[in-house]
């Protein structure tokens, strides 16, 4: 039940991001993963939105979330490095260029 909940919730808040209600969208979303807080998409979502949104430490928690949860999957880490990237263009923080090019690193031996 708990998986079709986080389900309904996720579709939920991709009618409110198509609504322009970010924070209306992120909270769904935050209620998604409490729910179920292996619900990849939701993290990956969230990670998104936290980009959109200029928090980019929230941004990166999600995208490291979604690598703990399927560290075998390829895309994810090139994600996660992406979204290090981002933080970077962001902040201006030479730390987070160091994880993108471990993340990318990673994604290259999955």
């Amino acid at each position: 039940m708990t998986e079709e909940q986080a389900l309904a919730l996720e579709k939920e808040a991709d009618q409110l991001k198509l609504e322009g209600k970010t924070q209306e969208a992120i909270a769904k979303l935050t209620e998604a993963i409490q729910l179920d807080e292996r619900f990849v998409r939701g993290h990956m979502a969230l990670s998104v939105l936290y980009h959109q949104t200029e928090e980019h430490e929230k941004s990166c928690h999600h995208a490291e979330r979604v690598v703990e949860i399927e560290p075998e999957d390829q895309f994810n880490w090139s994600a996660l490095s992406v979204t290090y990237q981002r933080a970077f263009e962001g902040t201006r923080d030479p730390v987070f260029i160091q994880k993108a090019e471990e993340a990318m690193a990673k994604s290259r031996m999955v």
